[in-house]
């Protein structure tokens, strides 16, 4: 059993959770994820490791409550335990000073997006942000991102919050102002990181995205998350879940990620009639 240190809500919908695992902690590096399983009747869940601290041996994950096994998670208390943590896996990330690096995160992709942009920075590198959400009330680690970057910038879809647009716009926006852009990590939607990809590609910018599709095992015996990159089957659990953003077949990917939808809905429905109680808050917005 692993030990939750806390569990707390940082935005809608999205908390972020210490938990004692003190192997974990002193292995993982930049990239790195874990799978848990919040109960012995739960399913897999993976979760890119945020942060750690070695010291006192634990590791942070963020998480939004989207299906039934998320949802599970955030009815956890301080103090509680998890049922099972499975980790550091995964390919961690390729780190090295590239000189300007731009860090792209959208929604809760900015989660995984953090530990990199950290690492780059203490590689050398100067380190431009840029951060996406659909609303105010749901951009997260502003200010850690904020902490570790030379220069921040903040798209909210709506313009309730930085200036009003996508990412992308933001990328543009730097390209028009003539920065000189030695590599780009982008992490987010599906969509939001095949746009990035298709305006870095554009102007020859060496760009890396996190691939986070369905995921069973984490060990690449399943292959469940097998993607198209390169016009290769690649398991985005060991082979990634970094790859080159200009190789992936980013349409695969988005058809693959809707193909148990339905499903989901079935099993989310019956997740809120055993918590009457949940129900306006899973399937009618903000609690």
């Amino acid at each position: 059993m692993y030990k939750i240190i806390f569990n707390r809500p940082i935005a809608n919908k999205v908390k972020h959770m210490r938990v004692k695992a003190p192997f974990i902690a002193q292995k993982r590096k930049p990239g790195n994820f874990v799978i848990l399983i919040p109960d012995e009747h739960g399913e897999r869940i993976p979760l890119t490791i945020v942060d750690s601290n070695p010291e006192e041996g634990t590791i942070d994950l963020i998480y939004q409550e989207v299906g039934t096994s998320t949802y599970k998670l955030g009815l956890k208390k301080d103090g509680d335990d998890l049922y099972r943590i499975v980790g550091p896996l995964g390919k961690p990330t390729h780190i090295e000073k590239f000189g300007t690096v731009v860090a792209i995160g959208g929604g809760v992709g900015i989660a995984p997006l953090y530990p990199i942009a950290k690492g780059m920075k203490e590689a050398g590198n100067r380190i431009v942000t840029i951060l996406g959400a659909r609303s105010r009330n749901l951009l997260i680690l502003e200010e850690e991102m904020r902490a570790i970057s030379d220069d921040l910038r903040v798209w909210t879809d709506d313009g309730s919050y930085g200036k009003k647009g996508l990412v992308t716009h933001g990328l543009q926006e730097l390209i028009d102002e003539g920065l000189k852009i030695d590599h780009v990590v982008a992490i987010g939607p599906t969509i939001m990181m095949k746009f990035v990809a298709k305006l870095t590609k554009e102007h020859n910018i060496p760009t890396i995205v996190s691939l986070n599709p369905i995921m069973v095992d984490g060990t690449g015996m399943c292959g469940a998350c097998r993607v198209l990159v390169g016009g290769e089957i690649k398991f985005a659990c060991v082979d990634g879940p970094e790859f080159d953003g200009h190789q992936v077949d980013y349409d695969n990917l988005i058809l693959r990620l809707k193909a148990y939808r339905e499903y989901e809905r079935i099993s989310l429905e019956r997740f809120a009639n055993f918590y009457p109680e949940l129900r306006d808050y899973i399937f009618g917005g903000a609690k």
